[in-house]
C-alpha cells in the first residue's frame, strides 16, 4: 500500500515545474540585502486605542518622523517595521527628554 502512495509521489513531483514564474503569479520578491527597495507601509493609526506600552501599560502616541510608538511617562520609542509595531522592551530604544521642560517645582 505505502509503495504505491510513495510510487506516485516521487512520478508526480518529477513532474513538477522548477522554475516558478513569480511575475506570473503577481508576487514581489523581497530583497534582504538592506537596501531599501520600497518604502515602509504606513502604520494604522486606529490600532493606538488598543495598544499599550508593555512595561507601564500606558498608552502610547505615534510619532511619524522616526515611524515609532512613544511613551512619554518611560520615555521610551518602540519601533514600527513594515508597518507592524516592535513591542519588545529590549528591542525599545530610550528618547531623551526635551530639558526645557522641568518636572521639578520652581524654587522660590
Amino acid at each position: 500500500m505505502y509503495r504505491g502512495v510513495v510510487g506516485r509521489l516521487v512520478t508526480e513531483a518529477g513532474r513538477a515545474p522548477r522554475v516558478v514564474n513569480h511575475a506570473a503569479l503577481g508576487l514581489r520578491l523581497r530583497s534582504f540585502s538592506g537596501v531599501k527597495d520600497e518604502e515602509q507601509p504606513p502604520f494604522d493609526r486606529s490600532l493606538l486605542r488598543f495598544l499599550v506600552c508593555p512595561l507601564s501599560k500606558g498608552p502610547l502616541t505615534y510619532k511619524p518622523e522616526t515611524n515609532e510608538l512613544i511613551n512619554e511617562e518611560l520615555s521610551i520609542a518602540y519601533p514600527i517595521i513594515d508597518g507592524i509595531p516592535n513591542m519588545i522592551p529590549q528591542e525599545a530604544r530610550l528618547i531623551q527628554k526635551d530639558p526645557a521642560v522641568s518636572t521639578t517645582p520652581a524654587q522660590g
